[in-house]
């Protein structure tokens, strides 16, 4: 029996919320609301949305020795993640964070004693308009000194875990590591290409599944191919790339999957089937993308098939959006089990 569930291998950034009625335009200025400041990253909130679940998962990501840093650690312990992988500065390795993921200011001996200076926390300015669509940007911070190396001395956590999620707001060689080294140990992966990213073929074909929106899915697919707008033939296209299964998800439609033994029609062993989402009212769609991938590991880590652990998922993010923030959005497993008796996600 693995130690863990899920292992997350990924960013952790604080979150920098506004609220506006709509998005400025080239050289204009607007009023927003108050400035909000969650922990997020698509790491973090992957590990804690399946943490929130009940998953037992650990997150190996890097953080600064900062405030913002501290908050994240203290999210993670408060979702149920265990910190044996979390990183603290430019050169902790993984193991030395205390068990309570609280580090205090220290003076590194730089002369100016600055918190985070060699690293400091990744940084998501995130903007939310009225109909509760946001647009981000990231500043990488420590997330861009995860290494392979770092990989490479997290080996017992890849051999612990049944399945490995990755983003790809951390290095792009650090990605790859991570996914050969769940390999190496027999742990599925699951891979979001979040920023979309040329992948190195031998990693797409570790993907089991490879899940992106349909901007992704368009970007990954932008060179030689021509799309129309049906999902199905997006999945198509990337099943041609050489993961083992694809996840598209569509929103407020739900999710495409597709793969080896997926649904009641397949040619060649190969089938599709779209997973529709409850109907809610969405308040806030930041992080629920991360909500929906965290709960597909979490339960494909528990040995569910691909097609029931995207139906659980589709569930998860849906109740995700009904909430502000995003880790602070998501549910505990009695949220859906009561929403799904009750008809409803949120």
């Amino acid at each position: 029996m693995h130690e863990y569930d899920l292992l997350v291998v990924g960013s952790a950034n604080a979150d920098l919320v506004i609220g506006l009625d709509r998005r400025p335009g080239p050289g204009e200025t607007v009023l927003g609301s108050d400035l909000e400041i969650h922990p997020g990253g698509k790491g973090a909130n992957q590990a804690a949305a399946a943490a929130r679940l009940g998953a037992r998962t650990t997150l190996l990501a890097r953080v600064g020795d900062d405030a913002y840093g501290r908050m994240l650690a203290e999210a993670q312990r408060d979702a149920g993640a265990a910190l044996a992988g979390l990183l603290v500065g430019p050169t902790d390795t993984p193991g030395t964070v205390g068990k309570d993921g609280i580090r205090t200011p220290k003076n590194t001996g730089d002369a100016d004693g600055v918190e985070g200076k060699d690293a400091p926390t990744g940084v998501a300015l995130i903007t939310v308009d009225a109909a509760g669509d946001n647009s981000i940007v990231v500043s990488p911070g420590a997330n861009a000194r995860l290494t392979p190396d770092d990989v490479a001395a997290a080996e017992t956590l890849f051999e612990a875990a049944a399945v490995v999620s990755l983003q790809l707001e951390i290095p792009l060689e650090t990605v790859a590591a991570a996914a050969r080294a769940a390999a190496r140990h027999g742990a599925r992966v699951v891979l979001n290409p979040s920023p979309p990213a040329r992948l190195p073929e031998d990693v797409l074909a570790l993907c089991d599944p490879l899940v992106l929106n349909e901007h992704e899915a368009r970007l990954l697919l932008a060179d030689g191919h021509t799309l129309g707008d049906a999902p199905e033939e997006w999945a198509t296209a990337l099943l041609a790339l050489g993961p083992r299964s694809v996840v598209v998800t569509l929103g407020a439609e739900g999710a495409l999957t597709a793969g080896p033994g997926i649904g009641p029609e397949q040619t060649d062993g190969v089938g599709m089937v779209r997973i529709a989402s409850p109907r809610v009212t969405a308040v806030d769609t930041t992080g629920a993308g991360d909500a929906f991938t965290g709960a597909l590991g979490w339960r494909l880590g528990r040995g569910d098939g691909l097609e029931d652990a995207v139906r659980y998922a589709v569930r998860v993010g849906a109740f995700a959006v009904t909430r502000p923030g995003a880790q602070e959005s998501y549910p505990r497993a009695a949220d859906i089990d009561n929403s799904t008796a009750e008809g409803t996600a949120g």
